[in-house]
């Protein structure tokens, strides 16, 4: 896990966070915009996956539980489809605010990640 790019990933989901929750605030349902911010997350969070297979190889080893940060990994994974798929078939405010709450709960998934790929005090 790269650190800086953990950051710019809990950045990214903070701004997708405020955005859905002003279109929500506006009592739009999912468009184009919600949307194309989760899915830039789910694309964040692959490219996440790839650095977390590879890093270990090159010496960047976790110093927390790996068990533990695969199955936040792979839930931060299966969330955002899951809403998207939600927001697809039910277009009115509340899946807006769903989506706001997916950005939400994968900001802080990815902070528990780098905390455990980084942080660990016994």
């Amino acid at each position: 896990m790269i650190e800086w790019f953990a950051w710019a990933q809990m950045g990214i989901a903070a701004v997708a966070t405020l955005l859905c929750l002003a279109f929500f605030t506006m009592r739009k349902g999912p468009n184009d915009y919600t949307l194309g911010a989760v899915v830039l997350i789910e694309l964040l969070l692959v490219v996440q996956a790839v650095i977390a297979i590879v890093a270990p190889f090159v010496g960047n080893k976790p110093t927390g539980d790996g068990l533990e940060f695969a199955l936040y990994l792979i839930c931060a994974l299966v969330i955002p489809i899951i809403a998207v798929f939600w927001a697809l078939s039910d277009r009115t405010k509340w899946s807006t605010l769903i989506l706001a709450v997916t950005c939400f709960s994968i900001g802080i998934m990815v902070f528990r990640m780098l905390q455990i790929w980084t942080v660990q005090v016994v």
